[in-house]
């Protein structure tokens, strides 16, 4: 089975700003809201960047991805998208659907190959208990399903001053006791780390005892 890694934060916080030391020969990003990326992404070593319009589409493109390493960015923009492509359906059905769609596509990802890590970056949200949360629409997938629940990996976005004035990006590690934070014990040495997801890959294939990050043959 695949390792899903849940990767939860607002906009402009570092989620896709993290991929930035990856090579085109370890990774390929599956762009959900078919924007440019905020780092320089050209060369040989070049990303590639995969724009998805439907969930069997990105379905089909992991399954076939060479690159053991996949990034979702961001997973929410298929609900968002979907819900607006049906804005004019009346009842809750579309509730159902999206939230059936989304399930799905977890579930396809996570039986995926061993040596695959799929990142699924998803924006933050407030639940009615005052907990953070990945934005999902509709109340399916947060009350009949916690969505963290399906992931062992669940990381933040941290922005904070740094000594020198400076802004910080990092990743949070551990549960505040007010988000769904969690990692496995004993991955982490600290509870904020760089937003650098090359060395973040490389920390679960070690301690999962996973292959290098790269190419299938």
């Amino acid at each position: 089975m695949a390792t899903l890694v849940l990767v939860i934060g607002d906009s402009g916080t570092g989620k896709t700003a993290s991929i930035r030391n990856f090579t085109g020969k370890e990774c390929t990003i599956f762009n959900t809201a078919k924007k440019p990326l905020p780092f320089k992404n050209t060369g040989v070593e070049k990303i590639p960047i995969i724009e998805i319009t439907s969930y069997e589409e990105l379905k089909s493109k992991l399954t076939k991805a060479r690159n053991k390493s996949l990034i979702v960015d961001d997973a929410q923009y298929l609900m968002a998208f979907e819900f607006f492509g049906n804005i004019d359906e009346k009842g809750y059905e579309k509730f159902t659907r999206m939230g059936k769609n989304f399930y799905s596509l977890i579930k396809h990802a996570s039986i995926l190959e061993k040596d695959k890590i799929i990142y699924f970056f998803m924006h933050k949200d407030i639940s009615d208990d005052g907990q953070e949360k990945a934005k999902t629409l509709g109340r399916l997938l947060d009350e009949k399903l916690t969505l963290e629940g399906l992931f062992t990996i669940v990381l933040k976005t941290i922005v904070q001053e740094t000594t020198t004035g400076q802004m910080g990006y990092y990743f949070s590690t551990q549960n505040s006791g007010n988000d769904r934070v969690k990692t496995p014990m004993g991955m982490f040495d600290s509870i904020l780390i760089e937003n650098d997801l090359k060395k973040v890959d490389g920390i679960i294939r070690e301690y999962y005892d996973l292959s290098p990050a790269g190419r299938i043959n």
